[in-house]
């Protein structure tokens, strides 16, 4: 059973990007930081896990010892995968202000061994697992998910993406229910989405919140905020022995990256509520997702 890191407290709470190959993984990075992280060539499934932090450092890897060494981002694919735990990138995204992104190489991959990523699990607080809807939630991932500790299960998300590649509402709902009947327990929530029409929305809000990000994202924030607020507690209360005064535990801000908002006070017309496929009703006046990126 492999083991989630302890030492949440007091730094970002870090979120994988998982699933096989082809699932959508790299879209759902870009549709996260509204920019590639990585350049047009480079594909994260040929390389070690990647992991994106706010910022504009310079990139470096981080090798089995833990050396680092300068890389340069357009020879990523050239360093060695084998020698190389994790590569280290920096972002001036909102997301990453308030949560770290670790995009993992796809697990069915036959020319990577899985200790390849499997080394870097221990690192991660959260997972969204993307899953392709036309096969969505082979035996081969449940296989892997098995091994998660359960604190990680619970603020993990699965995305059922390329959900518009399915004919017909039937079909959708269809597998919508049966990977929910499949992974009961499993995820904190599951969602189905079409991570290109996010992104190609723009500033369409009907076809944003028709993709299914609306209620994905909405749900993305809340367990960030779930995360940093376990990063504020100590494991156990702090006293001061010598007057039993408690020592107040450092507050932690959320801070919602601009393109996906908590609106609180501002309503939105309503809509006619979706068909029964374990989504949130969208039509309430708190709690929306506005986006104004």
């Amino acid at each position: 059973m492999m083991t989630a890191d302890t030492s949440l407290r007091g730094r970002k709470p870090r979120v994988a990007l998982m699933g096989e190959f082809s699932a959508g993984k790299s879209t759902l990075s870009n549709l996260l930081m509204g920019a590639r992280p990585l350049p047009e060539k480079v594909t994260a499934t040929r390389l070690s896990p990647v992991w994106i932090s706010y910022g504009d450092d310079a990139p470096y890897r981080v090798d089995m010892d833990g050396t680092t060494e300068p890389v340069s981002l357009e020879q990523l694919e050239g360093i060695p995968v084998d020698e190389t735990r994790v590569i280290r990138l920096f972002m001036q995204s909102d997301i990453l202000q308030v949560c770290d992104l670790i995009d993992f190489p796809g697990i069915s991959d036959p020319n990577m061994a899985s200790t390849v990523w499997e080394r870097m699990l221990s690192e991660v607080d959260a997972v969204i697992w993307c899953t392709h809807a036309t096969q969505a939630w082979r035996q081969s991932e449940a296989a892997v998910w098995e091994t998660m500790p359960q604190a990680v299960r619970d603020n993990s998300i699965l995305l059922i993406t390329r959900y518009d590649k399915l004919i017909n509402d039937r079909d959708r709902l269809r597998v919508l229910k049966r990977v929910k009947r499949e992974t009961a327990g499993q995820f904190g929530a599951v969602f189905p989405v079409s991570l290109l029409q996010a992104i190609q929305a723009g500033e369409d809000y009907e076809l944003w919140d028709a993709s299914g990000a609306g209620p994905f994202t909405q749900h993305l924030i809340d367990s960030i905020e779930t995360l940093q607020d376990l990063s504020s507690r100590t494991d156990e209360a702090l006293y001061n022995y010598a007057d039993d005064t408690p020592i107040p535990a450092p507050v932690v801000t959320p801070v919602m990256p601009r393109r996906v908002q908590r609106q609180t006070d501002t309503p939105r017309p309503a809509r006619p509520a979706t068909p029964d496929d374990g989504n949130p009703t969208p039509d309430a006046p708190s709690g929306q997702i506005i986006r104004t990126s």
